[in-house]
């Protein structure tokens, strides 16, 4: 442990907590609600890892969104942890029809409304500008129905969602810092208690907390797994998974060749990470704080850590 370890992430944990306080008394109580859970986003991931080691004691729940394109591995580490923990864990799925499978076959239909029945997305493989897309139906969607699950009335309730996100992770994250670590959105409060962290705090929080699991996915391929849209995939990624988990890897290649004896799209967007550096990106939501930064990454010639 190196000097003067403890003494910042004592600091760094008491403003953390500090935050949660916050955010329970002036956007829950102070208008008369009731908490209906508090649930920390568990992806798998280094910082999310770090968040749930953090409020392991105060959180009611965790909740992992399972994309139906990830790595096993992860979600087990997920399940494992929170079961070691003696911590609740939500995983929730995307709806039938809006899977990664239904999207990339152009089989996602609207399914009420004047559009009922209309395809959602051509088809193919997203690219940076199709990001989006990928993140309201596999995860966004998911976090609603955990909210749905915990909020049974929403005129007197209201969940705290704690995420993950950092200021530092990427440039696209930094305007975060002069927004806050709190946002209400209806009756879901996002609170980001890690915010003015950096890496060299979270790896200094494993120096003192060494009971800190570990990903081993985290480690081999220097993100989290648990979602592999391939918006943000580097060139050479997908050879890179199969090194480790070939599994993973045979099932997107199968589905490549699904997609190209569809027709559904151009050859080019029948592969898997065909947008490398191609596109500019769409907005990001609050569970793809990774993804921000992969995109630099690549698009400065790196790959993404």
């Amino acid at each position: 442990m190196r000097t003067g370890d403890q003494e910042r992430i004592a600091e760094l944990t008491a403003a953390s907590h500090a935050v949660l306080e916050r955010a329970i008394e002036e956007q829950v109580l102070a208008s008369g609600h009731k908490v209906a859970g508090i649930v920390i986003l568990f992806s798998g991931g280094n910082d999310s890892t770090t968040l749930a080691h953090l409020f392991k004691d105060r959180a009611t729940h965790a909740a992992h969104a399972n994309t139906g394109i990830g790595i096993e591995k992860t979600r087990q580490y997920v399940r494992d942890t929170c079961e070691g923990w003696g911590l609740p864990l939500i995983e929730k799925h995307p709806e039938p029809g809006s899977t990664y499978r239904d999207l990339v076959l152009g089989q996602c239909r609207a399914r009420t409304g004047p559009n009922a029945g209309t395809v959602l997305w051509p088809g193919g493989f997203p690219g940076p500008a199709s990001h989006f897309m990928m993140y309201q139906r596999l995860k966004e969607r998911a976090l609603e129905k955990v909210r749905n699950d915990l909020v049974k009335n929403p005129r007197r309730e209201r969940v705290i969602f704690l995420a993950g996100r950092r200021a530092d992770e990427s440039a696209r994250r930094k305007p975060l810092a002069g927004k806050g670590p709190v946002e209400r959105r209806g009756s879901t409060v996002w609170v980001s208690p890690l915010l003015d962290w950096t890496k060299l705090d979270l790896n200094a929080y494993r120096r003192v907390h060494q009971d800190v699991p570990r990903n081993e996915v985290s480690d081999l391929l220097h993100m989290s797994g648990e979602c592999l849209c391939g918006a943000f995939a580097h060139s050479g990624e997908l050879d890179e998974i199969a090194e480790w988990f070939p599994e993973v890897a045979a099932e997107i290649r199968a589905l490549e060749a699904e997609v190209l004896s569809s027709g559904v799209a151009k050859p080019e967007r029948c592969r898997w990470g065909w947008g490398a550096n191609k596109e500019a990106p769409s907005k990001t939501g609050p569970l793809c704080s990774s993804c921000d930064s992969r995109f630099e990454a690549t698009s400065e010639g790196g790959t993404a850590a």
